[in-house]
């Protein structure tokens, strides 16, 4: 009697060492893309090159294209800069297994999460051919602004007409314990730069110049205290935060002729960032009115707020963690933005990964057994998304 050929399984702690050993901090691909094509290729995934300017991504599907139903991931395999690469314990390069855990730049934001989706996919397409199709959207500029990452990998699937029903994105989304929590929105996030323009004078004699301080302070004042909203069901109050006020002025006898000052707005969906920015543009100019001080305002809205409803996809999801982890899961919309945000305008989105308590630290790690449970949640998500036909 012959016997069985081994199953053939991907291995996601070995996928992730070999993934940070790929130094690939934005924009630099540094091979991890070429890794991943490699890895999905021998499992019969179609994969393509989708290169934007200096930023390299790569889409990969396996099934047909334009299939009734579809499964997503977004992902990204760029990494932030190490630091100063003498204070870690190991070098951020080298992907150190030691204690229980895998140290290295990425390996909790977000290599260990790309690994754990692609050996999941891999071994679920070899095992269980699905009716349907499984996609994966991994991108090089997450860290970076973003523009030339997942909204190239978007705009290219519409060109393309590829279409995911829903999808996944594996950022770290549990802060202290494995399944404790999933994300199914997050807050809008905008950036306001305020200069304030006045004259430049002599202390002495302030009568004969315009202080842009007293103005700018003022109106700083204003917009700090003032309490954007309360929150609602699905959200936390929106938030206010002045991040840093420079004027450059190395002398005391001195009245600057202007002075700048950065806000940081974190927001729910009971505004907009346009509303947003009618808003601190009206407590400027009455401010401006006031004072006579000019107001130049530069504003950077970096995504809008938003959220997917519960219900179906969201239940298999939590379900799925809750089946590996034993707990149920938090359906959360805090902290930060992520590239979830350009996918919710393509299809239902939601977040679901590691605990990120060490991500873009010095000595960035994660912990081994994590790393193979969240390749069992995923697994067992592909398996109920394509068993449940009403998903």
């Amino acid at each position: 009697m012959t016997a069985a050929a081994p199953r053939h399984t991907v291995d996601p702690v070995a996928l992730t060492v070999d993934l940070i050993r790929c130094p690939s901090v934005t924009p630099v691909e540094g091979g991890a893309l070429v890794l991943l094509a490699q890895v999905l290729t021998e499992a019969g995934f179609t994969c393509t090159r989708v290169d934007r300017g200096e930023t390299s991504n790569l889409f990969a599907r396996w099934g047909t294209k334009g299939a009734n139903k579809s499964l997503g991931f977004n992902g990204h395999t760029d990494v932030v800069p190490t630091g100063d690469a003498t204070l870690w314990r190991f070098d951020p390069f080298s992907a150190t297994l030691a204690e229980g855990r895998l140290w290295g730049r990425g390996a909790c934001d977000m290599k260990s999460g790309v690994a754990a989706f692609v050996a999941a996919a891999c071994d679920f397409v070899r095992e269980t051919p699905p009716d349907g199709a499984v996609i994966l959207t991994i991108t090089g500029d997450e860290e970076g602004d973003a523009t030339d990452g997942t909204v190239a990998l978007l705009d290219w699937m519409a060109q393309e007409g590829e279409q995911m029903s829903h999808c996944l994105v594996g950022e770290p989304t549990c802060p202290e314990v494995m399944g404790e929590m999933i994300k199914i929105g997050r807050r809008g996030s905008m950036t306001v730069t305020l200069t304030a323009t006045g004259k430049q004078g002599h202390a002495a004699y302030p009568h004969r110049a315009k202080n842009p301080l007293p103005a700018l302070v003022a109106l700083l004042d204003q917009l700090a205290r003032h309490q954007l909203d309360e929150g609602n069901e699905n959200f936390d109050a929106s938030t206010l935060a002045l991040t840093t006020i420079d004027t450059g002025n190395p002398a005391s006898n001195v009245i600057p002729a202007s002075s700048r000052a950065v806000l940081n707005i974190r927001f729910n969906d009971l505004h907009s960032g346009e509303s947003l920015s009618q808003w601190v543009r009206a407590q400027a100019d009455a401010v401006a009115a006031e004072t006579g001080i000019a107001f130049d305002l530069q504003i950077k809205i970096s995504g809008e707020s938003f959220v997917t409803e519960p219900g179906r996809f969201t239940d298999l999801v939590a379900g799925a963690v809750q089946a590996e982890t034993g707990r149920t899961p938090v359906l959360s919309t805090s902290g930060g933005t992520s590239d979830a945000r350009f996918v919710k305008s393509h299809c239902p989105v939601v977040e679901v990964g590691l605990v990120g308590d060490s991500m873009h630290q010095t000595d960035e790690n994660v912990r081994v057994d994590h790393v193979h449970q969240l390749k069992a949640i995923y697994s067992r998500i592909l398996a109920d998304y394509f068993a449940d036909n009403s998903a």
